[in-house]
């Protein structure tokens, strides 16, 4: 299952509050529709066939294939600098676990 790190939850919560989106609103992780890579987007809600994941009061929905390749894997939050100098928060999707199998941040 899709781990969450504090970091991301914090991220979405954010975003989700910024946005003025309903109760049960949340991050949706689901392909792009052209095979090509994964997607992220905001929702008020899951879809029919989405596979719900609880971080620390986050919601992410899976759509089935995002749920299948995403199964082993973590959803965090990376610092980048644009080259304008200013920096930025971007989701990264990245493996599970370090040395003893722990998360950074934690996970949920």
């Amino acid at each position: 299952m899709l781990a969450i790190t504090e970091s991301a939850a914090e991220a979405i919560n954010a975003l989700v509050s910024r946005g003025a989106m309903p109760e049960g609103s949340g991050a949706r992780i689901a392909s792009n529709g052209a095979g090509e890579g994964l997607e992220l987007a905001l929702v008020p809600g899951p879809a029919e066939d989405d596979t719900v994941v609880q971080g620390p009061g986050a919601t992410v929905y899976l759509e089935p294939t995002a749920a299948q390749v995403l199964g082993d894997k973590m959803l965090d939050v990376e610092r980048y600098t644009e080259s304008g100098g200013e920096e930025q928060l971007r989701f990264a999707i990245v493996p599970q676990g370090g040395p003893n199998g722990q998360v950074p941040g934690g996970t949920y």
